[in-house]
Order: C-alpha cells, then structure tokens, then sequence
C-alpha cells in the first residue's frame, strides 16, 4: 500500500506497445513502489487488472491464507464448505503474479492476464485506462471501466461522506 496519508489517485488513458508493455505514469507509480520495483498484478473484475506493490498485498494475502490454513488443519471446515476451498484455491492459484516495473515505470502484461484484460496488439484494443483505486492501480478495458463508473457514480457523494466521516 502507498505511505500513509497517501491515496493513488487519477485516470490515464494508455496505450499497450506491440509488446504488450505500459508504461504507469509516473505520479501513480512513485507511491506504488515505494518500497521496490516488485508489484503484484492481479484478476479483479472483468476487463480489469490490479497492481499492487507487492510488499503490502503479500502481508494481506499472507494473513488471509494463514487463517485459513489454520481452520484446515483443525478440521474446521465441515464436507459442504471443502469445495468452497478448492474453488477458493483454483482461483487463488490463477489471480495473481509477481511482475516488475521497469524504468520509466514500464510493466509487461502477461499473456493470461491480456486475455482476461480482453486486450490484443491492434487498435483500439490495445488502449486501457490506468486509474488510481486510492490503495493499488487499476488496469482498465475502456468500455468496462465506462461501464463500471455509470454503474457506481450515482453513489459517490454517499460514499465519501460515509468514508470521510
């Protein structure tokens, strides 16, 4: 997560290279890595991927998967909620990878994530939107992320009178 105090914030529109490679502007990824170039890019929502520095989301995911090994090992779990967990691991076993930013804050895709990204090498699918999510990067499809504001804007002001309280 960025240092306290700091949200990651703004829209960029981008464009993927022949690559596959994006370029985070820079505003967004000096709070990003703060603590090092290592990032985790993760599945969030469709036509959308979140970059994370890699120090804050291994300590949140580390937590989670401990409290959950840990009810495993006590034979919490009763026989209807074992398949939950092995849903909960297929796609824990696919959300996530490590990744680099390299210089000029440049981050290459890879291939399983372009797909779920729904992104290609030509035009016009290969701009995205790169938007700060206040803890982490968001790598947005543009149609998606129009459609997701539309969905949710009409619940902004609530929203941040409730947060900002």
């Amino acid at each position: 997560m960025p240092k306290v105090g700091s949200l990651i914030l703004g829209e960029f529109p981008c464009t993927l290279d022949e690559r596959f490679r994006l370029s985070i502007p820079p505003s967004l990824a000096e709070l990003l890595i703060a603590d090092g170039s290592r990032c985790i890019l993760a599945k969030e929502r469709t036509g959308c991927l979140s970059l994370w520095g890699a120090a804050a989301w291994e300590a949140k995911l580390n937590a989670r998967i401990n409290l959950l090994e840990q009810k495993l090992a006590a034979d919490s779990f009763g026989e209807d909620r074992i398949a939950q967990v092995q849903l909960l691991g297929r796609l824990l076993s696919t959300r996530h990878a490590p990744v680099e930013l390299r210089g000029r804050g440049r981050l290459l895709i890879p291939e399983g994530f372009r797909k779920f990204l729904g992104v290609e090498r030509d035009p016009p699918d290969n701009e995205v939107l790169v938007v700060g999510a206040a803890v982490c990067v968001e790598i947005w499809k543009p149609s998606e992320w129009l459609a997701y504001l539309q969905a949710r804007m009409p619940r902004f002001r609530r929203l941040f009178h409730q947060l900002s309280r």
